[in-house]
Protein backbone atom coordinates (compact mmCIF):
# COMPACT_ATOMS: atom_id res chain seq x y z
CA UNK A 1 0.00 0.00 0.00
CA UNK A 2 2.46 3.16 -1.77
CA UNK A 3 0.96 6.23 0.50
CA UNK A 4 2.79 9.06 0.90
CA UNK A 5 2.15 12.09 2.85
CA UNK A 6 3.76 15.51 1.38
CA UNK A 7 3.72 18.37 3.89
CA UNK A 8 5.45 21.64 4.60
CA UNK A 9 7.89 21.32 7.43
CA UNK A 10 7.99 24.89 8.20
CA UNK A 11 5.27 27.81 8.31
CA UNK A 12 4.37 26.69 4.78
CA UNK A 13 5.50 28.04 1.11
CA UNK A 14 8.32 25.95 1.41
CA UNK A 15 7.78 24.25 -2.37
CA UNK A 16 5.41 21.82 -2.14
CA UNK A 17 3.76 21.63 -5.51
CA UNK A 18 7.75 21.20 -6.88
CA UNK A 19 7.70 17.77 -4.57
CA UNK A 20 4.10 16.47 -5.40
CA UNK A 21 4.81 17.69 -9.36
CA UNK A 22 8.32 15.60 -9.58
CA UNK A 23 6.10 12.50 -8.22
CA UNK A 24 3.49 13.34 -9.51
CA UNK A 25 4.60 10.95 -12.91
CA UNK A 26 4.44 7.89 -10.74
CA UNK A 27 1.75 8.56 -8.63
CA UNK A 28 -1.53 7.67 -9.39
CA UNK A 29 -3.49 10.03 -6.88
CA UNK A 30 -2.74 13.07 -5.59
CA UNK A 31 -5.43 14.09 -2.54
CA UNK A 32 -5.80 17.73 -0.92
CA UNK A 33 -6.59 16.85 2.37
CA UNK A 34 -7.28 19.90 4.32
CA UNK A 35 -7.21 23.76 4.05
CA UNK A 36 -8.83 25.63 1.39
CA UNK A 37 -7.70 28.53 -1.13
CA UNK A 38 -5.99 29.69 1.33
CA UNK A 39 -2.65 27.86 0.41
CA UNK A 40 -0.89 28.46 -2.96
CA UNK A 41 1.35 26.01 -4.84
CA UNK A 42 3.72 27.18 -7.50
CA UNK A 43 4.91 24.58 -10.44
CA UNK A 44 7.28 25.22 -13.17
CA UNK A 45 6.34 22.86 -16.05
CA UNK A 46 9.02 23.47 -19.01
CA UNK A 47 8.67 27.41 -19.69
CA UNK A 48 5.28 27.25 -18.15
CA UNK A 49 4.05 28.70 -14.22
CA UNK A 50 1.23 27.57 -12.94
CA UNK A 51 -0.41 29.36 -9.33
CA UNK A 52 -3.12 26.86 -8.12
CA UNK A 53 -4.54 27.45 -4.87
CA UNK A 54 -7.40 25.24 -3.95
CA UNK A 55 -6.53 22.21 -6.55
CA UNK A 56 -3.90 19.50 -5.97
CA UNK A 57 -0.47 20.02 -7.74
CA UNK A 58 -1.04 16.18 -9.46
CA UNK A 59 -3.95 18.10 -11.81
CA UNK A 60 -0.74 19.19 -14.27
CA UNK A 61 0.25 15.34 -14.12
CA UNK A 62 -1.12 13.29 -17.32
CA UNK A 63 -2.25 9.98 -16.08
CA UNK A 64 -2.73 11.40 -12.46
CA UNK A 65 -6.15 11.64 -10.30
CA UNK A 66 -6.51 14.79 -8.53
CA UNK A 67 -9.15 14.70 -5.32
CA UNK A 68 -10.14 17.03 -3.54
CA UNK A 69 -11.07 15.31 -0.17
CA UNK A 70 -13.51 15.52 2.49
CA UNK A 71 -11.18 17.76 5.09
CA UNK A 72 -11.06 20.81 2.93
CA UNK A 73 -13.23 23.44 2.06
CA UNK A 74 -13.88 24.66 -1.27
CA UNK A 75 -15.25 28.10 -2.46
CA UNK A 76 -17.03 26.74 -5.98
CA UNK A 77 -16.42 30.32 -7.45
CA UNK A 78 -12.68 29.72 -7.11
CA UNK A 79 -12.23 26.29 -7.74
CA UNK A 80 -14.41 26.94 -11.00
CA UNK A 81 -11.59 29.76 -12.02
CA UNK A 82 -8.66 27.76 -11.74
CA UNK A 83 -10.54 25.15 -13.57
CA UNK A 84 -11.23 27.17 -16.55
CA UNK A 85 -7.68 28.94 -16.32
CA UNK A 86 -6.42 25.14 -16.76
CA UNK A 87 -8.53 24.48 -19.38
CA UNK A 88 -7.44 27.32 -21.45
CA UNK A 89 -4.23 26.38 -21.20
CA UNK A 90 -4.74 22.95 -22.18
CA UNK A 91 -4.96 21.14 -19.34
CA UNK A 92 -7.17 17.93 -19.07
CA UNK A 93 -8.91 18.62 -15.55
CA UNK A 94 -12.12 16.18 -16.50
CA UNK A 95 -10.60 13.40 -13.95
CA UNK A 96 -10.76 15.57 -10.69
CA UNK A 97 -12.55 14.23 -7.84
CA UNK A 98 -14.20 15.80 -4.92
CA UNK A 99 -15.93 14.48 -1.76
CA UNK A 100 -19.33 14.87 -1.66
CA UNK A 101 -18.56 15.29 2.65
CA UNK A 102 -16.58 18.39 1.59
CA UNK A 103 -17.61 21.54 3.07
CA UNK A 104 -18.42 24.84 1.65
CA UNK A 105 -17.14 28.13 1.48
CA UNK A 106 -20.23 30.58 1.15
CA UNK A 107 -20.60 33.87 0.92
CA UNK A 108 -21.59 34.68 4.25
CA UNK A 109 -18.50 33.10 5.37
CA UNK A 110 -16.03 35.13 3.41
CA UNK A 111 -17.82 38.59 4.80
CA UNK A 112 -17.61 36.77 8.55
CA UNK A 113 -13.80 36.18 8.02
CA UNK A 114 -13.30 40.34 6.74
CA UNK A 115 -15.40 41.99 8.91
CA UNK A 116 -14.05 40.09 12.23
CA UNK A 117 -10.53 40.72 11.06
CA UNK A 118 -10.92 44.03 10.41
CA UNK A 119 -12.82 44.38 14.27
CA UNK A 120 -9.09 42.63 15.73
CA UNK A 121 -7.31 45.60 14.69
CA UNK A 122 -3.50 44.97 16.05
CA UNK A 123 -4.80 41.86 17.53
CA UNK A 124 -5.58 40.61 13.72
CA UNK A 125 -4.54 36.70 13.23
CA UNK A 126 -3.19 37.77 9.47
CA UNK A 127 -5.74 35.53 7.90
CA UNK A 128 -6.28 35.50 4.05
CA UNK A 129 -9.91 36.95 3.87
CA UNK A 130 -11.27 34.17 1.82
CA UNK A 131 -13.65 32.34 4.89
CA UNK A 132 -11.61 29.23 5.87
CA UNK A 133 -11.75 29.76 9.09
CA UNK A 134 -15.49 30.74 9.28
CA UNK A 135 -16.17 27.58 7.55
CA UNK A 136 -14.77 25.48 9.73
CA UNK A 137 -16.18 26.75 12.51
CA UNK A 138 -19.70 25.99 10.79
CA UNK A 139 -18.60 22.72 10.61
CA UNK A 140 -17.74 22.01 14.07
CA UNK A 141 -20.86 23.81 15.30
CA UNK A 142 -22.34 21.36 12.94
CA UNK A 143 -23.88 24.34 10.95
CA UNK A 144 -21.65 23.71 7.65
CA UNK A 145 -22.77 23.22 3.99
CA UNK A 146 -21.45 20.21 3.00
CA UNK A 147 -21.45 19.57 -1.03
CA UNK A 148 -23.68 16.97 -0.82
CA UNK A 149 -25.93 19.39 0.17
CA UNK A 150 -27.00 20.73 -3.19
CA UNK A 151 -28.64 18.16 -3.94
CA UNK A 152 -31.22 18.22 -1.66
CA UNK A 153 -32.47 21.89 -1.85
CA UNK A 154 -34.80 21.67 1.20
CA UNK A 155 -31.75 20.65 3.30
CA UNK A 156 -29.55 23.06 2.17
CA UNK A 157 -32.11 25.87 3.41
CA UNK A 158 -32.86 24.75 6.54
CA UNK A 159 -29.07 24.63 7.24
CA UNK A 160 -28.43 27.84 5.38
CA UNK A 161 -31.54 29.15 7.82
CA UNK A 162 -29.71 27.77 10.80
CA UNK A 163 -26.52 29.04 10.13
CA UNK A 164 -27.83 32.83 9.32
CA UNK A 165 -29.50 32.80 12.34
CA UNK A 166 -26.65 33.55 14.44
CA UNK A 167 -24.74 35.46 12.13
CA UNK A 168 -26.96 37.63 11.12
CA UNK A 169 -27.16 39.13 14.65
CA UNK A 170 -23.29 39.03 14.57
CA UNK A 171 -23.29 41.14 11.43
CA UNK A 172 -26.95 43.63 12.21
CA UNK A 173 -25.75 44.35 16.05
CA UNK A 174 -21.94 44.08 16.27
CA UNK A 175 -20.41 44.79 12.90
CA UNK A 176 -23.11 47.16 11.90
CA UNK A 177 -23.49 45.14 8.60
CA UNK A 178 -26.70 44.51 6.79
CA UNK A 179 -28.53 40.80 7.30
CA UNK A 180 -27.69 38.51 4.19
CA UNK A 181 -30.70 36.81 2.95
CA UNK A 182 -31.06 33.38 2.84
CA UNK A 183 -32.96 32.98 -0.48
CA UNK A 184 -30.01 35.03 -2.01
CA UNK A 185 -27.23 32.55 -0.90
CA UNK A 186 -29.37 29.34 -1.60
CA UNK A 187 -29.88 30.37 -5.09
CA UNK A 188 -26.22 31.33 -5.64
CA UNK A 189 -24.77 27.83 -3.82
CA UNK A 190 -27.67 26.05 -6.08
CA UNK A 191 -25.96 27.53 -9.25
CA UNK A 192 -22.81 25.34 -8.74
CA UNK A 193 -25.06 21.98 -8.30
CA UNK A 194 -24.94 20.92 -12.03
CA UNK A 195 -21.31 21.76 -12.08
CA UNK A 196 -20.36 20.12 -9.50
CA UNK A 197 -22.13 17.02 -9.96
CA UNK A 198 -19.29 15.73 -12.65
CA UNK A 199 -16.68 15.84 -9.65
CA UNK A 200 -18.30 14.76 -6.53
CA UNK A 201 -17.74 11.00 -5.52
CA UNK A 202 -17.45 8.85 -2.61
CA UNK A 203 -13.58 9.91 -2.72
CA UNK A 204 -12.94 7.42 0.95
CA UNK A 205 -14.26 4.24 -1.31
CA UNK A 206 -12.09 5.15 -4.11
CA UNK A 207 -8.66 5.87 -2.51
CA UNK A 208 -9.49 2.96 -0.16
CA UNK A 209 -9.97 0.62 -3.20
CA UNK A 210 -7.07 1.94 -5.08
CA UNK A 211 -4.46 1.65 -2.21
CA UNK A 212 -5.72 -2.15 -1.45
CA UNK A 213 -5.17 -2.03 -5.55
CA UNK A 214 -1.56 -1.20 -4.70
CA UNK A 215 -2.01 1.91 -6.63
CA UNK A 216 0.11 4.85 -5.26
CA UNK A 217 -1.66 7.53 -3.57
CA UNK A 218 0.29 10.89 -2.15
CA UNK A 219 -1.63 12.97 -0.12
CA UNK A 220 -0.80 16.79 -0.34
CA UNK A 221 -0.93 19.39 2.66
CA UNK A 222 -1.75 22.81 2.25
CA UNK A 223 0.10 25.36 4.44
CA UNK A 224 2.82 23.81 6.78
CA UNK A 225 3.59 22.25 10.36
CA UNK A 226 3.60 25.48 12.08
CA UNK A 227 0.42 26.55 11.14
CA UNK A 228 -1.38 23.55 12.07
CA UNK A 229 -4.39 24.01 14.64
CA UNK A 230 -2.93 22.15 17.34
CA UNK A 231 0.77 21.66 16.69
CA UNK A 232 1.11 25.25 15.24
CA UNK A 233 1.83 28.53 16.65
CA UNK A 234 -1.19 29.32 18.35
CA UNK A 235 -3.37 31.50 17.48
CA UNK A 236 -1.57 32.70 14.68
CA UNK A 237 -2.39 29.31 12.73
CA UNK A 238 -5.00 28.36 10.07
CA UNK A 239 -8.02 26.57 10.99
CA UNK A 240 -6.92 22.71 9.80
CA UNK A 241 -4.24 20.18 10.45
CA UNK A 242 -1.48 20.29 7.85
CA UNK A 243 0.85 17.99 9.95
CA UNK A 244 0.54 14.07 8.56
CA UNK A 245 -2.54 12.88 11.14
CA UNK A 246 -4.63 15.72 9.46
CA UNK A 247 -4.08 13.53 6.10
CA UNK A 248 -6.00 10.31 7.76
CA UNK A 249 -9.24 12.66 8.81
CA UNK A 250 -9.10 14.65 5.69
CA UNK A 251 -9.06 11.74 3.46
CA UNK A 252 -10.52 9.29 5.58
CA UNK A 253 -7.29 6.50 5.23
CA UNK A 254 -6.14 5.02 8.02
CA UNK A 255 -2.86 5.60 10.02
CA UNK A 256 -1.78 2.19 8.94
CA UNK A 257 -2.15 2.98 5.68
CA UNK A 258 0.78 5.12 5.04
CA UNK A 259 4.10 4.01 4.16
CA UNK A 260 5.98 7.27 4.15
CA UNK A 261 5.66 11.17 5.24
CA UNK A 262 7.84 13.53 3.56
CA UNK A 263 8.48 17.16 4.84
CA UNK A 264 9.49 19.81 2.38
CA UNK A 265 11.92 22.54 4.33
CA UNK A 266 12.79 25.62 2.14
CA UNK A 267 16.74 25.84 2.71
CA UNK A 268 16.24 28.94 5.11
CA UNK A 269 12.96 30.12 6.57
CA UNK A 270 9.99 31.85 5.30
CA UNK A 271 6.23 33.14 6.66
CA UNK A 272 3.75 35.34 5.67
CA UNK A 273 1.23 37.00 8.24
CA UNK A 274 1.00 37.49 11.89
CA UNK A 275 3.15 35.63 14.97
CA UNK A 276 6.41 34.69 16.22
CA UNK A 277 8.66 34.02 14.04
CA UNK A 278 12.79 33.78 15.50
CA UNK A 279 15.16 33.60 12.82
CA UNK A 280 13.31 36.58 11.12
CA UNK A 281 15.86 39.53 9.65
CA UNK A 282 15.12 42.86 9.08
CA UNK A 283 17.93 44.07 7.43
CA UNK A 284 19.70 43.69 4.12
CA UNK A 285 19.84 39.90 3.88
CA UNK A 286 16.70 39.64 4.43
CA UNK A 287 15.66 41.70 1.54
CA UNK A 288 18.12 39.69 -0.39
CA UNK A 289 16.37 36.20 0.07
CA UNK A 290 13.10 37.94 -0.35
CA UNK A 291 14.40 39.73 -3.88
CA UNK A 292 16.13 36.15 -4.73
CA UNK A 293 14.23 33.85 -3.84
CA UNK A 294 10.98 35.50 -5.35
CA UNK A 295 9.19 35.44 -1.99
CA UNK A 296 5.92 36.62 -2.28
CA UNK A 297 2.87 35.10 -1.36
CA UNK A 298 1.19 32.56 -4.48
CA UNK A 299 -2.22 33.18 -2.87
CA UNK A 300 -2.42 36.52 -0.71
CA UNK A 301 0.30 38.34 -3.06
CA UNK A 302 2.13 39.60 0.05
CA UNK A 303 6.07 39.79 0.47
CA UNK A 304 7.36 36.91 2.81
CA UNK A 305 8.65 37.23 5.65
CA UNK A 306 12.22 35.71 5.14
CA UNK A 307 14.67 34.65 7.61
CA UNK A 308 17.58 31.93 8.30
CA UNK A 309 17.25 28.59 8.66
CA UNK A 310 15.82 27.19 11.74
CA UNK A 311 16.88 23.49 13.23
CA UNK A 312 14.85 23.55 16.00
CA UNK A 313 11.48 24.12 14.10
CA UNK A 314 12.90 21.25 11.31
CA UNK A 315 13.41 18.85 14.85
CA UNK A 316 9.64 19.75 16.02
CA UNK A 317 8.44 18.96 12.13
CA UNK A 318 10.34 15.53 12.32
CA UNK A 319 8.70 14.69 15.86
CA UNK A 320 5.16 15.39 15.29
CA UNK A 321 4.64 14.66 12.10
CA UNK A 322 6.84 11.39 11.59
CA UNK A 323 8.88 12.24 9.10
CA UNK A 324 10.66 9.70 6.80
CA UNK A 325 12.04 12.16 4.63
CA UNK A 326 12.94 15.94 3.43
CA UNK A 327 12.76 17.39 0.23
CA UNK A 328 14.64 20.38 0.55
CA UNK A 329 14.04 23.23 -1.72
CA UNK A 330 15.56 26.46 -2.89
CA UNK A 331 19.08 25.81 -1.95
CA UNK A 332 20.31 27.69 -5.26
CA UNK A 333 18.88 30.83 -2.93
CA UNK A 334 21.80 30.75 -0.63
CA UNK A 335 24.32 31.23 -3.70
CA UNK A 336 26.66 33.97 -3.17
CA UNK A 337 27.04 34.24 1.19
CA UNK A 338 30.47 33.72 2.24
CA UNK A 339 28.62 32.63 5.72
CA UNK A 340 25.32 31.17 6.38
CA UNK A 341 24.14 31.36 9.74
CA UNK A 342 22.35 28.63 10.85
CA UNK A 343 19.74 28.35 14.07
CA UNK A 344 20.47 25.53 16.01
CA UNK A 345 18.62 26.46 19.41
CA UNK A 346 16.75 29.44 21.20
CA UNK A 347 17.94 31.72 23.81
CA UNK A 348 14.87 32.28 26.31
CA UNK A 349 15.45 34.70 29.55
CA UNK A 350 18.71 33.86 29.22
CA UNK A 351 18.68 30.23 29.16
CA UNK A 352 19.55 27.60 26.14
CA UNK A 353 16.69 26.26 24.75
CA UNK A 354 17.21 23.00 22.30
CA UNK A 355 13.37 22.21 21.49
CA UNK A 356 10.53 24.32 20.48
CA UNK A 357 8.90 25.66 23.37
CA UNK A 358 5.44 24.68 23.99
CA UNK A 359 4.54 27.89 26.06
CA UNK A 360 3.36 30.53 23.58
CA UNK A 361 4.90 33.39 25.90
CA UNK A 362 8.55 31.56 26.04
CA UNK A 363 8.35 31.58 21.69
CA UNK A 364 7.35 34.87 21.39
CA UNK A 365 10.72 35.64 23.56
CA UNK A 366 12.98 33.05 21.68
CA UNK A 367 16.19 34.59 20.09
CA UNK A 368 17.89 32.43 17.84
CA UNK A 369 21.61 30.79 18.72
CA UNK A 370 23.41 30.56 15.31
CA UNK A 371 26.27 28.57 14.13
CA UNK A 372 27.79 29.66 11.23
CA UNK A 373 28.58 27.30 8.17
CA UNK A 374 30.78 28.06 4.85
CA UNK A 375 28.74 29.16 2.18
CA UNK A 376 29.31 28.74 -1.88
CA UNK A 377 29.79 31.69 -4.95
CA UNK A 378 29.03 28.39 -7.92
CA UNK A 379 26.04 28.63 -9.76
CA UNK A 380 24.34 25.11 -8.56
CA UNK A 381 20.99 24.99 -10.96
CA UNK A 382 22.79 22.29 -13.49
CA UNK A 383 23.61 20.22 -10.56
CA UNK A 384 22.30 16.71 -11.46
CA UNK A 385 23.78 14.58 -8.68
CA UNK A 386 25.13 15.70 -4.97
CA UNK A 387 28.31 15.20 -6.00
CA UNK A 388 27.86 18.02 -8.70
CA UNK A 389 27.37 20.73 -5.70
CA UNK A 390 30.33 22.65 -4.47
CA UNK A 391 31.78 21.50 -1.25
CA UNK A 392 30.11 23.95 0.94
CA UNK A 393 26.84 23.28 -0.35
CA UNK A 394 27.18 19.48 0.30
CA UNK A 395 28.36 20.30 3.87
CA UNK A 396 25.19 22.57 4.39
CA UNK A 397 23.02 20.11 3.31
CA UNK A 398 24.79 17.73 5.23
CA UNK A 399 24.91 19.61 8.14
CA UNK A 400 20.70 20.51 7.96
CA UNK A 401 20.10 16.70 7.73
CA UNK A 402 21.78 16.10 10.81
CA UNK A 403 19.98 18.92 12.70
CA UNK A 404 16.58 18.06 11.53
CA UNK A 405 16.56 14.14 12.49
CA UNK A 406 15.60 13.03 9.17
CA UNK A 407 17.52 12.13 5.68
CA UNK A 408 17.26 14.72 3.01
CA UNK A 409 16.62 12.66 0.26
CA UNK A 410 15.61 15.15 -2.98
CA UNK A 411 17.08 18.90 -2.76
CA UNK A 412 15.37 21.31 -5.20
CA UNK A 413 18.51 23.43 -7.27
CA UNK A 414 16.07 25.80 -9.16
CA UNK A 415 12.80 26.41 -9.68
CA UNK A 416 12.28 24.50 -12.91
CA UNK A 417 10.81 20.26 -12.86
CA UNK A 418 13.89 19.07 -14.25
CA UNK A 419 16.07 21.24 -11.64
CA UNK A 420 15.95 18.98 -8.60
CA UNK A 421 18.41 16.52 -7.28
CA UNK A 422 17.36 13.26 -6.12
CA UNK A 423 19.02 11.25 -3.58
CA UNK A 424 16.63 8.62 -2.74
CA UNK A 425 14.15 7.86 -4.49
CA UNK A 426 10.33 8.46 -2.40
CA UNK A 427 8.87 5.23 -3.95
Amino acid sequence: MPALVLLGAQWGDEGKGKATDLLGGSVDYVVRYQGGNNAGHTVVVGDQKYALHLLPSGILSPGCTPVIGNGVVVDPSVLFSELNGLNDRGVDTSKLLISGNAHIITPYNVTVDKVTERFLGKRKIGTTGRGIGPTYADKINRVGIRIQDLYDESILTQKVEAALDGKNQLLTKVFNRRAIEVGQVVEELLGYADKLKPYVADTVLVLNQALEQDKVVLFEGGQGTLLDIDHGTYPFVTSSNPTAGGACTGAGVGPTKISRVIGILKAYTTRVGSGPFPTELFDEDGEALRRIGGERGVTTGRDRRCGWFDAVIARYATRVNGLTDFFLTKLDVLTGWEQIPVCVAYEIDGERVEELPYSQTDFHHAKPVYEYLPGWSEDITKAKTFADLPKNAQGYVKALEEMSGAPISAIGVGPGRDETIEINSFL
